[in-house]
């Protein structure tokens, strides 16, 4: 029986271009000033971060780096948190969900069905998404948050310390995600899993695991409660 639902965000919550359009743009060009802030402690850790791993070099150009390849580095990941949290807190930012998310997850949560976030943004870039949105502050709806410092999303241990952590069983978690890789690794971990293919994000299905269009078509499949 799914006690948890642990969720993916990009491609799964909301439009990946969001984020690539949206989010990463905003983040480079408020790099430059966020990298010399040496008031903020999770800019100087991040900063000391990049300066251990790649001595002599500029940590800007790293950044830099980092974005051109997509990398899920968490110090990259903690840097653009810094500056969404100004996009967002100032308005220049909102998150738009897809239109059948949230009346399901409002569904499973007044149904009592646990809800949790896992995703390669930090878990303060997390808060701030979902506390920022078109359709409001819907953090409230989350019981857990968690990011790479957990461990890698294609890694099976990251899942089996979700599990450990939120305190039910591995196959009592269902894991929803429009990565083919994550979902393996969670399967690994005793998970179920459903894959969110989204036509608007042209997702290419994932062979061997169930497959859903929407959160609503999800709580059909698994026959979750409340929705």
């Amino acid at each position: 029986m799914v006690r948890l639902v642990l969720l993916d965000i990009e491609g799964t919550t909301l439009p990946i271009t969001f984020v690539k359009d949206v989010m990463f743009p905003y983040a480079a060009h408020a790099l430059p000033t966020v990298l010399e802030d040496d008031a903020d402690p999770v800019v100087v850790q991040a900063r000391a971060d990049i300066e251990a791993a790649f001595p002599g070099r500029a940590p800007l150009d790293v950044c830099r780096d980092w974005m051109a390849r997509d990398e899920k580095a968490a110090p990259l990941k903690a840097l653009q948190g810094v500056a969404w949290r100004q996009g967002f807190a100032d308005g220049t930012i909102r998150a738009d969900l897809y239109p059948d998310v949230l009346p399901v997850l409002q569904a499973w949560h007044e149904a009592g069905l646990r809800l949790a976030v896992y995703s390669s943004g930090s878990i303060p870039s997390q808060k701030l998404l979902y506390g920022h949105t078109v359709q409001g502050d819907v953090t409230g709806l989350f019981e857990g948050f968690y990011d790479l410092s957990t461990g890698g999303k294609k890694d099976a241990e990251s899942y089996r310390k979700i599990a450990r952590a939120a305190d039910v069983a591995p196959q009592d978690i269902l894991f929803l995600s429009d990565i083919g890789a994550e979902l393996d690794a969670a399967i690994e971990a005793g998970y179920a899993v459903c894959q969110l293919v989204r036509a608007q994000d042209g997702t290419v299905p994932h062979p061997g695991v169930p497959q859903a269009g929407t959160l609503g078509d999800v709580a059909q499949n698994f026959d979750l409660l409340g929705a």
